[in-house]
């Protein structure tokens, strides 16, 4: 069994289009969900969401021709994988073997832009003789993954793993198993989605998932008693897992060791998470044994899936509770959500490099706009303020409609 390194990271979100960035305004409970400008929300019930700013492609190893062909879930995936290959130093062919690098990042949703403008083209004529014959290409979700390995030579696996909202966090997990069991030496892995768009915004908000909150800078809300629904938000994350001695061997630098895996599903219903929280609790302690997580010794800290839902923030914390047991009430949980809002597909790959930050510097991030808490969701959710914590041991959880659910382990390295 190999163990696994941490040595590259990339974020693309609108807290932060690099790291550095990001984990700042985390750390300083800096909320990036603003007003919609990109496009008309008048007729819309949804005006806010966590759109990218401040963005170039161009910066990201992009010409403007491979720019103008891609839908934005590609673009960002794309600036995530640059920032994080140029962070690990791998390069293919020259300090590892083209065939022994993977890539698995992946898109919950694709091509949401191009499919609905290509669908406007066919409504406006049936013929179908304006639509793109890049259609299929550019919406297909694994495009991302593809276009990524070609950038970079990654001649291995390239899987695409579609679970809604755990769909980053299975990626995750599932390049940590390749490593692990000697199929690959590294992997590209993570996520992306591009869903705060018009179709995006009117099919969340009729489905009674989003909030319909009108200040952005509060609105959302996970484990508050006045939460009302998740924010749409858009971006990427990836992160470079490669096999430990192979890292040591070359002096990369390694920001943690992952060491451990949940998966399982609530077989429950399409869209709510199992009430009781049981199959949740045992995502995560599957994760926490193949961490071997010890009470006794280790300082915790959980980035919560913390949606900001109803269902979800209770369903959450009686996991927490099942999953951890006596020590449930000692372990530093927070939501991250509550600044770079619901990035979808993308959302467990930015909330890994949180936990991953989060290890590295000893500083939990906050759960900001936690001002009511709701008595039924009773840990320590790090209200508001960022604090400092000798953690050992860091978690990242995903639920996905469907019902699926994914846990990821890291510890400091």
């Amino acid at each position: 069994m190999k163990r696994v390194a941490v040595t590259g990271l990339g974020i693309v979100s609108c807290v932060g289009n690099d790291v550095r960035t990001f984990w700042d305004n985390l750390k300083n409970g800096v909320c990036g969900i603003d007003f919609i400008n990109e496009f008309p929300t008048e007729e819309l019930p949804v005006k806010i969401a966590g759109k990218i700013r401040n963005f170039n492609p161009e910066e990201y190893g992009m010409d403007k021709p491979f720019i103008r062909k891609q839908d934005p879930f590609t673009i960002f995936a794309m600036a995530a994988a640059y920032q994080a290959m140029n962070d690990s130093g791998l390069k293919a062919g020259e300090n590892i073997s083209p065939e022994r690098i993977s890539t698995y990042v992946s898109s919950g949703i694709g091509g949401f832009t191009t499919i609905q403008r290509e669908v406007e083209k066919m409504v406006e004529d049936p013929s179908g003789q304006w639509v793109s014959p890049l259609f299929v290409p550019t919406m297909i979700s694994d495009m991302a993954g593809g276009q990524i390995a070609i950038k970079y030579g990654a001649q291995g696996s390239c899987i695409d793993i579609v679970t809604a909202c755990a769909t980053a966090t299975h990626s995750i997990g599932e390049a940590f198993r390749a490593i692990v069991h000697g199929y690959t030496d590294a992997v590209i892995a993570g996520g992306t989605d591009h869903c705060a768009i018009p179709l995006g915004a009117a099919a969340f908000a009729n489905a009674r998932a989003l909030t319909r909150a009108e200040d952005p800078k509060h609105a959302s809300l996970p484990f508050n008693a006045d939460r009302a629904g998740f924010v749409m938000a858009d971006g990427a994350g990836v992160i470079i897992l490669e096999e430990m001695e192979h890292a040591k061997a070359r002096g990369a630098h390694i920001y943690a060791e992952m060491v451990g895996y949940g998966t399982t599903c609530d077989a429950y219903h399409a869209t709510a998470p199992r009430p009781d929280g049981t199959t949740q609790a045992r995502c995560i302690r599957q994760a926490l044994d193949q961490a071997a997580f010890d009470p006794a010794s280790d300082c915790v800290y959980v980035n919560a899936h913390g949606t900001g839902t109803q269902l979800n923030d209770v369903a959450e914390t009686l996991a927490c509770k099942l999953a951890f047991g006596e020590s449930a009430y000692d372990i530093h949980i927070s939501s991250t959500k509550s600044m770079h809002g619901h990035m979808f597909g993308a959302a467990g790959a930015a909330e890994a490099i949180a936990t991953i930050m989060a290890l590295e510097e000893g500083i939990v991030p906050p759960t900001i706009n936690l001002d009511n808490p709701d008595p039924e969701c009773d840990l320590n959710y790090t209200p508001n303020v960022a604090v400092k914590a000798p953690l050992t041991l860091g978690l990242s959880d995903s639920f996905g409609f469907g019902g699926h659910n994914a846990c990821i382990a890291f510890r400091k390295y």
